[in-house]
């Protein structure tokens, strides 16, 4: 009803046709005409009709059937009516246009008929029932009858959306008629045949009953050797495709195995010689794309067959010897990786390597063409085939040594790395098989004797490793067993390739880092993550198996560095964790091997032997292992040794603060340890426990309790430790010791000689070896950095113990190279920790650095220059006020002076007096702060010392033009400490001015003529005298007295340097003139109003530059400064140049305050435009534009961010890859850069910051001041 209410109305037909038949039996068309069901069924049914009638009727009701609303009138009310008319169409006429035809409609029906629902799913099945009945009827003979009926049977199953097998009545005799049409030698036929038993087959499994009978398997011998038979014998390829589609689904029916059950012995080499033939006419046949259906289906067939549980080993060696494997190989080689004939292929040589020895052979003769299938397979991620051809990949590399080319290795192994790499983060596209398989075949090749030497293949390797890694590592979450072991196992392998000096030293080097950043830095993190909820014990053995086989390899840095890593990384606590998660006798062992190996790689080879032999005897629980400390052993090697173990184990996880046990049962645990076996270390009885062992730990333990002041200790324990100390030899300075351990050590008064004589052996073998340390920040042996924090840290006796030691040697009569070697020592730990210098001298080291200088500076001159190293260090770090008082210092002075000047006298200015020089330098620095005033006046009033130094400067002078040439060697170098030398003279409390006889005119000369260097020193040592001589007419009236000459030369050379590149130079310059204009004595006003024209190209320039806006930035200003000095101070003179006021016009003056901004003002331009408000240049429009600037420069001071970037440091690093003489003068010439106003930057202090507002306020004063007259 539906269907009917559903379809579009129809046109009116005819009453009745020419025959008179009724109307419901005729339909009408779209094109106006009609067709009557009885005349065209009665047209169809007589095998008489004239075929060409036949043909047209069919032609009209195939195109009425293209027509809705027919096709929907036929099968809705007369869908069964033309079933028998088109059937019998095809058995009455021999004719094939016909029979297409015929078929054609047939299968358009019952297309209709299934698309309309499944009520009209009768006129399919019944075609299949009229079909069926036909071709059960009677026997084949050749005819083209039965071929249109085959075909349209077989057209007619080819749909199984339905239950077609109920519609076949008589399907004994259709299979038996069907059986024997394949005897029939035509290949159509055949081919039909095949079709129709194919899909009749598919039908007959899917919709048999349980307990029905399998037709099919009554032919089982005879049918399966007739369709292979015809698949051998056709020239089809429908008819091969249609054979191997049949014989597939017999296969998996059992029938092979059937036949294998009633022909035993006699199918082997039948079978395998079938397949050889159908696989080599698939290869030799026509085009391979034409026949790529056919070849996966006769592989599929094959691996059916081979898959099968009844298939021998020996049959696969059958299949082989029949070349199968060749042509498998060669259709791969064919087929352009195209990925069903892949999959095929490979599934089959799978099955094929079950036969090992005989398929060895193929394989190696096939492996190359794999190469090329293994980079398309590993593109796909879970291609169905990649565990397979991994494996036959896998055992070809293994079974066939030197068949894996150095270039076949390479590539193989770039491709691995590649299908790692795409899932490096965790979302492994890959079979967990796929992935482990990967990993062997890189041990594999790296195994192989291509490898050898092949560094590009080490890479790829190691990438691959990498990759391999971080794929299993991806999940935290969720533990991969197989994945992690055999990750881990490549790289353990990779590790043990790099040790067997397979490659070059650079790249072994990088294989090596790598491997062990890989466990550092991936596995590390991760285990310690994990390893609480794990539950495979495999994985944390594996682990501790390949960090345990790093740590067996050569005790290198880098191993070493690895092992503290892992106990830095609280490794100790995680062993013992692991104990506590599976407590099983080979995690035991494994995990004190691992510590056994960690003790001889820190503190040597074999010292770990006493936790290998005890590890089967100790327990798993910490607890229990202090327990053992708590026994007597003295009568019991088997508790002696393993508590030589503990005390190990111990040792070796505090030494990287790693707490197995509190820090209270530890203590406790020593001392009971050390009070009940006190006899035995007292006679020497534990000569495997060594004593630094103990002392090391207890240290540590004692310096734990006295932070946390909760821990109670024994004092009798410490009694006996004390008294063992004294008793016994030990050296805990040669052994890695925590940093708390040597403190506590070293708070300790009753340690001090002890200690002392250690301090002396490690400065003695610190000389011998030169300088080399390695630091750690707790626990590390002891070296010159641990020495500098001990030192600095001032609670503790070191600073005194090194004094004294110093004082103990130089009384007391002892090889030079002692003394020379400690004095080293300390001035290395200054070089570390400058604030040592100040614990030195805190406790006395100036009287004995005077002791030795008195007794060494003629008698061992090495020793002298040891001492005066050490006096610039302690001079050039300590703070003044550090420095005591006493003469010592006086008398150092006096035999610094005495051996500079005897030196220059014999040697020249070599590299040592230089030093000196350096030193007395720094003497009178000390000076300025009111220390050492004692010493710079033997400086300073040292005749001799002083004549030398004039005498310097008058023959550099003396060489004009030529200096500049003489700067760049010795004599330059030796010109530079002499006037860094004048410079802290000249500085100094002491009036230098009137004992050191400098002439103006010769520091001029040097500034004309010098280096850059030279320029800069002599221009600071010249502001230096002008402000002495300044200060000196303040304080006493005196009548300067120059020749009008000689103040202009002198003038000309500081103008010209107004300019210089060097900013610094040309503020001192600017500084110097300045204070020249100050002198009232020389009438500069004359000389600079009248003849000047330099003074006003200054002046001009300035304006010009302040009055472009692009000159006016911040660093712009910077450079203006020596200019802005010389404006200012023009405009202080008395008489002001007439010059001025045109230089500073009114137009001029707002362009240079428009440009100017709040971040460019200077506290020199404030105290220009103060000046020029003096002196009436300044209009209201100026004075209401500056006000605005200046309240904008407040608000920027006070809360804008101005704060410039220190430039003190430039100085210090230039420093770094200078000889010790270099060093000082850069150092020296830091602290005349930083006693010299800091004029590289506008606001670099705070002080700048309040000088400038300072100045602000001193303009606004003088504008009131003004206003007021």
């Amino acid at each position: 009803m539906h269907a009917i209410a559903a379809a579009p109305p129809l046109p009116l037909g005819p009453e009745t046709c020419s025959q008179g038949h009724r109307t419901t039996l005729i339909l009408p068309t779209d094109e106006g005409g009609s067709i009557c069901l009885l005349c065209l069924s009665n047209l169809l049914s007589n095998p008489r009709s004239p075929t060409v009638h036949v043909s047209y009727a069919l032609s009209q009701l195939s195109q009425a059937l293209s027509q809705p609303q027919f096709l929907h009138s036929i099968l809705t009310f007369h869908s069964h009516f033309l079933i028998s008319p088109l059937v019998a169409v095809l058995s009455n006429f021999d004719d094939e246009p016909l029979a297409k035809q015929t078929i054609d409609l047939i299968q358009r029906l019952c297309g209709g008929s299934n698309s309309n629902g499944n009520e009209n799913e009768d006129v399919h099945k019944e075609f299949v029932a009229r079909v069926s009945d036909w071709l059960s009827g009677g026997s084949f003979t050749w005819s083209r009858r039965q071929l249109y009926m085959l075909h349209c049977f077989g057209a007619l199953l080819d749909n199984q959306d339905c239950n077609l097998y109920t519609c076949i009545k008589n399907k004994e005799a259709l299979i038996f008629n069907l059986v024997t049409g394949l005897q029939l030698s035509n290949d159509e036929i055949q081919g039909e045949i095949m079709f129709v038993l194919y899909r009749a087959s598919l039908l007959h499994y899917t919709y048999m009953d349980d307990n029905g009978t399998d037709i099919l398997l009554a032919y089982c011998p005879k049918l399966l050797h007739m369709s292979l038979d015809i698949l051998m014998k056709s020239q089809s390829d429908d008819v091969r495709l249609n054979c191997v589609a049949f014989l597939t689904v017999l296969a998996q029916k059992g029938f092979f195995q059937s036949a294998h059950s009633n022909q035993i012995g006699s199918t082997d080499s039948f079978y395998a010689d079938n397949f050889m033939q159908i696989t080599e006419h698939v290869i030799d046949g026509p085009p391979l794309e034409v026949l790529f259906a056919e070849a996966i289906a006769t592989l599929d067939l094959v691996f059916m067959y081979l898959s099968s549980d009844y298939v021998s080993g020996k049959e696969c060696q059958v299949f082989i010897e029949e070349n199968i494997a060749d042509y498998i190989f060669e259709i791969l080689r064919l087929s352009g990786s195209k990925d069903p004939i892949v999959n095929s292929s490979i599934q089959v040589l799978d099955l094929l390597s079950h036969a090992e020895q005989a398929f060895r052979q193929r394989l190696a003769v096939g492996f190359s063409t794999l190469v090329p299938i293994l980079r398309y397979v590993a593109e796909i991620p879970f291609q169905p085939v990649q565990c397979q051809l991994l494996k036959l990949i896998l055992n070809c590399v293994l079974n066939c040594p030197g068949l894996v080319s150095t270039s076949t290795g390479e590539e193989i192994t770039s491709i691995l790395a590649g299908m790692l790499n795409k899932h490096i983060d965790g979302d492994i596209g890959m079979l967990p098989e796929t992935f482990t398989l990967s990993c062997s075949i890189l041990v594999a090749i790296i195994k192989s004797s291509s490898s050898r030497g092949n560094s590009r293949l080490a890479m790829l390797v190691k990438d691959a490793a990498r990759c391999a890694v971080s794929t299993s590592l991806g999940n935290v979450h969720h533990t991969k067993t197989d994945q992690i072991l055999h990750s881990l196992y490549l790289l353990k392998e990779m590790y043990a390739y790099d040790q067997e000096d397979n490659l070059a030293s650079t790249s072994s080097m990088g294989i090596r880092v790598c491997i062990i950043d890989i466990l550092r830095l991936q596995i590390l993190p991760w285990f310690m993550i994990v390893i609480n909820e794990m539950e495979e014990e495999a994985i944390a053995l594996g682990v501790i198996e390949i960090f345990h086989s790093i740590l067996l390899q050569d005790s290198n840095l880098d191993v070493k560095n690895f092992a503290e890593s892992l106990l830095s990384s609280s490794w100790s606590s995680v062993l013992f964790g692991c104990l506590g998660l599976f407590p099983t006798e080979k995690m035991k062992c494994s995990v004190y091997l691992f510590f056994s190996s960690v003790v001889d790689v820190l503190l040597g080879s074999d010292t770990g032997q006493p936790i290998r032999d005890a590890a089967l005897h100790l327990p798993s629980d910490p607890t229990d292992l202090l327990f053992l400390l708590g026994q007597r052993s003295s009568h019991n090697l088997e508790l002696f040794s393993s508590q030589a173990a503990v005390l190990l184990v111990l040792y070796v996880s505090s030494m990287y603060n790693d707490r197995i046990a509190d820090d209270k049962s530890v203590l406790a645990s020593l001392e009971q340890f050390i009070i009940i076996n006190s006899s035995d270390f007292l006679h020497a009885a534990s000569a495997s426990v060594t004593i630094e062992l103990l002392v090391n730990l207890y240290g540590l333990c004692r310096g734990f309790a006295k932070m946390s002041y909760q821990i109670p200790y024994s004092p009798e324990a410490e009694r006996i430790f004390f008294q063992l100390l004294a008793e016994r030899d030990w050296n805990s300075l040669s052994t890695k010791i925590h940093s708390t351990s040597l403190k506590w050590l070293f708070q300790q008064e009753k340690l001090c000689k002890s200690l002392s004589d250690q301090i002396l052996t490690f400065c003695r073998c610190k000389g011998s070896i030169g300088n080399v340390a390695l630091h750690h920040e707790t626990s590390q042996s002891v070296d010159l950095h641990v020495f500098a924090d001990l030192i600095t840290s001032g609670d503790n006796f070191a600073a005194t113990i090194f004094v004294c030691l110093l004082r103990d040697l130089v009384e007391n009569p002892c090889q030079v190279c002692d003394i020379i070697s400690v004095l080293k020592v300390c001035t290395e730990i200054i070089e570390i920790a400058p604030v040592a210098s100040d614990q030195f001298c805190m406790y006395g080291i100036d009287g004995v650095l005077q002791n030795i200088c008195n007794h060494s500076i003629y008698s061992c001159p090495e020793l002298f220059m040891a001492a005066s190293e050490l006096v610039f260090s302690i001079l050039k770090s300590v703070h003044s006020e550090s420095i005591s008082s006493h003469e010592a210092w006086v008398g150092i002075s006096v035999k610094l002076v005495d051996y500079l000047i005897a030196a220059v006298a014999s040697d020249g200015w070599s590299e040592e007096v230089l030093t000196i020089v350096a030193t007395l330098s720094l003497i009178l620095h000390h000076s300025t702060s009111e220390a050492l005033t004692e010493s710079s006046k033997t400086i300073i009033l040292n005749a001799p010392l002083v004549s030398m130094i004039n005498r310097m400067i008058s023959e550099a002078c003396s060489k004009g033009p030529a200096l500049f040439d003489h700067d760049e060697g010795t004599t330059g170098e030796v010109l530079i400490f002499v006037l860094l030398l004048l410079f802290f003279a000249l500085r100094s409390e002491m009036q230098a001015l009137s004992y050191v006889s400098i002439r103006c005119h010769d520091l001029c000369k040097l500034m004309h003529f010098g280096s850059s260097v030279v320029k800069l020193i002599a221009s600071f040592c010249l502001v230096e005298l002008f402000v002495g001589i300044s200060d000196y007419m303040s304080r006493k009236p005196v009548d300067l007295k120059f020749r009008e000459g000689y103040i202009l030369s002198m003038s000309s050379v500081l103008e010209g340097l107004i300019f210089f590149s060097n900013i610094q130079v040309a503020l001192n310059c600017s500084k110097c003139l300045s204070t020249l204009m100050t002198w009232k004595q020389l009438k500069i006003e004359s000389m600079v109003s009248e003849k000047d024209n330099w003074c006003r190209l200054i002046v001009e320039e300035l304006v010009m530059s302040l009055s472009i806006p692009s000159l006016t930035s911040k660093p712009s200003t910077i450079h203006h400064k020596p200019a802005i000095n010389i404006a200012i101070a023009l405009l202080k003179l008395s008489k002001v140049p007439s010059w001025m006021n045109i230089v500073f016009d009114d137009t001029s003056i707002q362009l240079i305050i428009k440009n100017l901004s709040p971040s460019s003002l200077s506290t020199e331009l404030v105290i220009l435009f103060r000046k020029l408000l003096n002196s009436g240049l300044l209009n209201s429009s100026h004075i209401a534009d500056l006000n605005r600037l200046f309240q904008a420069c407040r608000r920027h001071v006070y809360t804008g961010d101005n704060q410039d970037k220190s430039t003190d440091d430039h100085v210090e690093n230039t420093a770094l890859n200078l000889d010790r003489v270099g060093r000082a003068r850069v150092f020296l010439l830091s602290i005349v850069w930083s006693k010299s106003d800091p004029e590289c930057c506008l606001w670099s202090s705070e002080s700048k910051k309040k000088e400038l507002l300072e100045e602000i306020e001193l303009f606004t004063k003088c504008l009131m001041e003004e206003d007021e007259a």
